[in-house]
């Protein structure tokens, strides 16, 4: 009788240590993906006093609904990324502090698009402020600057052929 207990006893102990092994190996191979040395940028936030308006902007120069979550925070989903807009009042209640909406003067968000001047045509409807028309750059692409209404500098781009 003790036969049958002492094989159930042995089995479980074997059982249990062969799922500790996996587990730990399990957990050691999702620390190391988490661990991988390149990070991917995949989300850039700006933050707003207004976010409707950066929401109705972003909506027309992007060409789509962006998804909403509360009054505080959209997300336009790109082909590369998400380009996120937050509420400064939500902003300074989670990391107080952290963010002045409206003064950023040192990043450019830069959009692929098949073609720039026929971009820079349709944005002529809503774009207020113009940094620079199309110009081609030094650095093989075709470029058209502008701000949005919190003054963030915005860059659509084409690259050109190389001949």
């Amino acid at each position: 009788m003790r036969n049958p207990f002492i094989l159930a006893f042995v089995l479980a102990i074997v059982l249990i240590a062969c799922m500790s092994g996996f587990l730990t190996q399990s957990t050691s191979a999702t620390a190391q993906s988490m661990s991988d040395p390149t990070p991917a940028l995949i989300n850039t936030c700006l933050i707003t006093n207004d976010v409707n308006r950066l929401t109705a902007f972003y909506t027309k120069v992007l060409k789509t609904e962006p998804e909403k979550t509360g009054n505080d925070y959209v997300e336009f989903r790109t082909g590369a990324g998400v380009l996120a807009i937050f509420s400064a009042d939500a902003q300074e209640k989670y990391i107080p502090g952290s963010a002045k909406p409206g003064e950023n003067h040192s990043t450019i968000l830069e959009f692929k698009v098949s073609d720039v001047d026929q971009e820079y045509e349709r944005l002529h409807a809503f774009v207020q402020t113009w940094v620079k028309g199309p110009t081609n750059q030094p650095w093989g692409t075709r470029s058209i600057y502008f701000r949005d209404p919190d003054g963030n500098l915005v860059d659509f781009f084409t690259t050109l052929n190389s001949a």
